[in-house]
C-alpha cells in the first residue's frame, strides 16, 4: 500500500483530495500525523515554486511520498490577485471574500472574470517529483451564494451552471474544479507508479 502525506492543514482540501483519490491501495496521511514537521515558508513567486518546495521538504523530512498542492484565485480585474496569496488575504474566509467583493464593488459583470489555478506536486523521498497544473474559469458573483465548499467558493460563479462552487455541491464541483482536474491527472501518474513498483 502506498502511503501519501497530504501537505495541508486545510480540512476542506483534505476531504476534497480524499473524495477524488478514493483508492484502496492508497493510505492518506496528513500533517496532523506528523506534529513535529517544521514550518515551511511559502516564499515562492509562483504556485509551482510553492508546491515543489512543500512536497520536496515534507517528503525529505518524513521519508514518505508527499502530495502538495498550491492553488488560488486569480481575478482578471485585479491583475491576477490574490493569486499565490489567496489563503493569506485575510484572517478567515469571510474576510477574504469581503475583501474581493469590496474591490469589485462597482465592477460590471463582464469584467468579473476569474479562474482558480491548482498546481499539484507528488514528491518521493528519493528526489523524484511529478507535477500537474490545471485551471477552472469562472466569474466573481456580486454576493456570496451557497453553503458548500470552503474558501472563495461562495463567490466563484460557474457560468454554465449559473451557480457558485458553494451552490454546486462536492460531486459536481470535484468534476469541474481546478483541483479535481489536477487530481485526476495525478491519479493516473500514481496508478502507473503503483503498478511499476
Amino acid at each position: 500500500m502506498l502511503e501519501i502525506i497530504i501537505a495541508t492543514k486545510n480540512l476542506g482540501k483534505v476531504k476534497e483530495i480524499k473524495d477524488i483519490l478514493d483508492n484502496s491501495n492508497i493510505k492518506i496521511l496528513t500533517k496532523k500525523d506528523f506534529p513535529q514537521l517544521p514550518k515551511i515558508d511559502e516564499d515562492g513567486k509562483t504556485f509551482q515554486e510553492n508546491a515543489l518546495k512543500k512536497a520536496g521538504k515534507i517528503s525529505e523530512y518524513t521519508g514518505k511520498v508527499c502530495l502538495a498542492d498550491d492553488s488560488g484565485l486569480e481575478i482578471d480585474y485585479l491583475e491576477g490577485k490574490p493569486g499565490i496569496y489567496s489563503s493569506r488575504w485575510g484572517n478567515n474566509d469571510e474576510e477574504r471574500i469581503n475583501k474581493v467583493l469590496n474591490l469589485l464593488e462597482n465592477v460590471p459583470e463582464n469584467k468579473r472574470k476569474a479562474k482558480f489555478v491548482c498546481v499539484l506536486v507528488l514528491a518521493f523521498p528519493d528526489g523524484r517529483k511529478y507535477m500537474v497544473k490545471e485551471e477552472c474559469p469562472g466569474k466573481i458573483s456580486f454576493i456570496p451564494r451557497g453553503k458548500y465548499g470552503f474558501g472563495y467558493d461562495p463567490i466563484f460563479l460557474i457560468p454554465e451552471y449559473n451557480q457558485t462552487f458553494a451552490e454546486l455541491g462536492d460531486k459536481i464541483k470535484n468534476q469541474i474544479s481546478h483541483r479535481g482536474k489536477a487530481l485526476r491527472r495525478m491519479i493516473k501518474i500514481i496508478n502507473e507508479l503503483v503498478v511499476s513498483e
